[in-house]
């Protein structure tokens, strides 16, 4: 199986060589574009082969990181983006889902959860760490509010799971269901609720839509 590729936008250059590094180490990952600011990523990708997720710092010298967000959810919409950030304000997290965020992972996290956020994405998730996911929580107060003849009981709890910030593995974990399982109450429950993704799911649950 081919590595997955990936993009990695970081000013901060012991950061980045440190993430460099990490993911060099990776065989089942391959860094095909490092970058120090948005305009060199967007420069290196007019002539690269779009990766299949980029690692993107809000805190960027130019373009803005969420400027860049949009821009790369606009010309390569295969392309997942994942936020690596020291950021964790709500409203910065917030506009992040909203134009097309599919994770959102503190600097200060262990260097194991940017893998775990990688691997969940390319899967068709979507990554959020706990501590992210409970700030915009607490902040908008979404309550899920679905009718008991849409989602059946069960689908009901994977669904707070979601909006808890849990990823698809942890879901099961909570649950005491196999990942599969778990994985076909998540598809299941996208399709009731006509979601298409992870970040529109939290979207919807932080606006109190669900």
């Amino acid at each position: 199986m081919a590595p997955l590729t990936l993009a990695l936008v970081e000013d901060d250059p012991e950061v980045r060589a440190l993430l460099t590094q990490y993911f060099g180490q990776q065989p089942d990952m391959r860094l095909t574009v490092v970058a120090a600011s948005a305009e060199e990523l967007l420069r290196e990708l007019a002539v690269a082969h779009p990766p299949q997720i980029a690692l993107l710092d809000l805190g960027l010298p130019g373009m803005s990181g969420l400027d860049l967000l949009t821009t790369l959810r606009a010309r390569f919409p295969q392309t997942d983006v994942i936020i690596q950030t020291v950021f964790d304000d709500t409203d910065r997290i917030y506009q992040a889902l909203c134009n097309g965020a599919s994770g959102y992972v503190l600097k200060n996290a262990p260097l194991e959860q940017y893998r775990e956020a990688i691997v969940e994405v390319s899967q068709g998730g979507a990554y959020f760490s706990r501590a992210v996911a409970r700030r915009v929580l607490q902040h908008f107060k979404p309550t899920p509010q679905t009718r008991p003849e849409v989602l059946s009981e069960r689908e009901r709890d994977v669904l707070q799971a979601l909006v808890d910030g849990l990823s698809d593995k942890q879901v099961a974990e909570r649950l005491h269901l196999a990942h599969a399982t778990a994985r076909t109450h998540v598809r299941n429950i996208y399709r009731k609720l006509q979601i298409n993704s992870r970040s529109e799911l939290l979207t919807r649950a932080a606006r109190g839509q669900l």
